[in-house]
């Protein structure tokens, strides 16, 4: 894909996959065009997926905020991280140590005992104190698994940059010397959950993200399409770190662009 041009030689998409913030929505407000965007899409019969790492707000929170926006989102549509990651551990019976925002941690509460066996971290903001991490290291050095909720660097939220869970998974990785399972964007587990959910090929499903490391590189080299939005976290210094055949638009309306709608 280039800039504003249709995919050249790749197949229609059957599947939309869209991130949240810095996509359809970021501190200013909805981007302009994105709900009349994904409701072209799904009249279009592409089959919709709403794609976040997001891990300090409750699924059901982030539905409810799509919906107020004015997107259509049905049941099983929203694809998160921690959803990914609860469905991980509960598949192998973990206790996890969970270093977690609020606001998901109820959805791992369940799931505790009196010892853990695996390290859970996610975006847990002043959680990620050094006693915290001093404890995961210690099961970690015991043999305990680490679990990422996601693995992105950074993250833009109130017009700052902040430091995103994949800073301080690193951080562990390199002091227990393991490495992390990562249950959300970029890693292939996640993408090919998503593609599963889908049952569409995954040449036939186009991410959209702002995020070139996470949302566009990590789903070319999962077999889907991608293309970069000129918005949210986007800097022009991401556009030589596009893959070949990723596409670079100003922002989510001009899919229509893109896809010659």
């Amino acid at each position: 894909m280039t800039a504003d041009t249709g995919p050249a030689g790749a197949a229609a998409p059957a599947a939309l996959l869209l991130d949240l913030n810095g996509v359809l929505y970021d501190d200013d407000g909805v981007v302009e065009g994105a709900v009349e965007t994904v409701a072209e899409a799904r009249r279009r019969g592409l089959a919709i997926r709403f794609v976040t790492n997001t891990a300090t707000r409750h699924h059901d929170s982030l539905r409810g905020e799509l919906l107020a926006m004015g997107f259509q989102v049905e049941d099983g549509e929203l694809f998160t991280a921690p959803l990914a990651a609860l469905g991980w551990l509960r598949r192998q019976g973990r206790r996890p140590f969970c270093l977690v925002h609020e606001a998901i941690a109820p959805l791992y509460a369940p799931l505790g005992g009196a010892r853990p066996d695996c390290v859970l971290l996610g975006d847990a903001r002043d959680q990620l104190s050094y006693a915290n991490l001093n404890r995961a290291l210690e099961l970690l050095l015991e043999g305990a698994p680490l679990i990422g909720i996601g693995m992105n660097r950074r993250f833009r939220e109130g017009g700052r940059w902040l430091l995103d869970a994949g800073a301080f998974i690193r951080a562990l990785e390199y002091g227990a010397g393991c490495t992390a399972l990562v249950m959300g964007k970029p890693s292939p587990d996640f993408y090919r959950e998503l593609v599963q959910s889908l049952g569409v090929p995954a040449g036939q499903c186009l991410m959209v993200g702002d995020d070139v490391e996470a949302d566009v590189a990590a789903a070319v080299a999962c077999g889907l399409q991608a293309a970069l939005v000129q918005t949210g976290k986007y800097r022009p210094s991401d556009q030589p770190l596009l893959p070949p055949g990723a596409g670079l638009i100003r922002d989510v309306s001009a899919l229509s662009e893109l896809l010659g709608w």
